[in-house]
């Protein structure tokens, strides 16, 4: 089978949402610098994202939405019955120099690897994951939603068994939203209870297609090895996917300022290494993250991980200068030292909340969602 590959693109770097915004910080070009100072991503594994082509983006989206985003961009402003209608403007999403460039390269990085996927293999779009977008408006940072346009593509493929796995701290109620009741596409989700968007409740099942497993603030690896074992994994095998879009956000990490999980990267190491062969076709996409160190580290790893690669206890010079050249105007205080000289947290285990337990337990005893 081909190697893993990688799809990234120049659009990402420099580009921001603005320098007050959480997605101010560089990712995908941290990801990109680290694995190459790594020596894990030769050129025959990478591939220039191509931008998606407004027509293809309406698999999903309306029309009228593509159209005021491209005004918006062109503009670089919005009528008040844009921000209204189409939630762009707004503090979260803002108008910004690349605003429909940016995400229609990730949306093109997810189409590409439907279309190279079709006869197997693995491939990761860290510039993907914006599962917050909605077919006729922005949401949460989000202004297209690549996932649901990537799980469209595998269903004109002809593909039957389409599993999606979310374990970013935040709901991906984009992606629930459009395949309520779709029986081809089971969707699973792990996200920290109570926060926004505020969906994604245990007894949420879209339409009788989704598992939803709310976690306590507090989390930790403990419990989300137990989330895996006892919920994720269960339903992968009794569904048999035909390919698995894992959206591996890193929020649910402990310095994320956006969420109040307490993971290590280990957490979503393992949960990638275990789905990996569990169907013919993997698709990873990235999603949040809002410390630059910790998205940085946690997406290379996943890199690593999808390749076999030994993530070493200490970083070569090349990647500890990518991690020490970062800089975060939301930082407060000394950066922890760990940061910049490994890749590998320590693991944060302990005990597991109760309502977890419970949580565990409720999904089990509805098992038939699993079949």
């Amino acid at each position: 089978m081909q190697p893993p590959r990688f799809i990234g693109s120049e659009i990402y770097r420099g580009s921001s949402y603005g320098p007050r915004h959480p997605l101010s910080i560089p990712r995908v070009p941290t990801v990109t610098d680290l694995s190459r100072a790594m020596d894990w991503l030769p050129a025959t594994q990478y591939i220039n994202s191509p931008r998606a082509k407004p027509a293809a983006l309406t698999a999903y989206h309306t029309p009228r939405y593509i159209a005021a985003l491209q005004a918006a961009e062109t503009a670089g402003a919005v009528t008040p019955e844009t921000r209204a209608r189409h939630q762009l403007g707004t503090l979260s999403n803002p108008v910004f120099g690349e605003m429909f460039r940016r995400p229609a390269t990730s949306a093109g990085g997810s189409l590409l690897a439907a279309e190279l996927l079709a006869d197997g293999g693995v491939i990761y779009n860290p510039g993907g994951g914006t599962h917050h977008g909605m077919a006729d408006h922005a949401g949460g940072f989000c202004y297209l939603n690549d996932p649901v346009l990537a799980i469209k593509a595998f269903l004109a493929q002809g593909l039957t068994r389409i599993a999606y796995v979310d374990i970013d701290a935040h709901h991906c109620d984009g992606v629930a939203a459009a395949f309520v009741g779709e029986p081809r596409v089971l969707m699973i989700s792990t996200h920290e209870a109570r926060r926004w968007p505020f969906t994604g409740t245990l007894d949420d099942r879209a339409g009788g297609q989704a598992i939803n497993l709310p976690l306590a603030r507090g989390t930790n690896d403990t419990g989300f090895a137990m989330a895996l074992h006892e919920v994720i994994l269960p339903a992968l095998q009794a569904m048999r996917p035909e390919v698995i879009v894992l959206q591996c956000g890193a929020d649910a990490v402990a310095e994320d300022p956006m969420a109040r999980l307490m993971l290590s990267n280990n957490a979503h190491w393992s949960a990638v290494a275990a789905l990996r062969t569990m169907a013919p076709r993997f698709l990873v996409l990235g999603g949040g993250g809002y410390n630059p160190w910790t998205v940085g580290r946690l997406w290379a790893g996943v890199w690593a991980t999808l390749n076999g690669y030994e993530i070493p206890p200490r970083l070569p010079e090349p990647a500890r200068a990518v991690l020490a050249a970062l800089h975060w105007t939301r930082q407060r205080g000394a950066r922890a030292d760990h940061l910049v000289e490994t890749l590998r947290d320590a693991p944060r285990h302990g005990p597991v909340d109760d309502s977890l337990r419970q949580n565990i337990q409720h999904l089990r005893a509805r098992q038939t969602v699993w079949i």
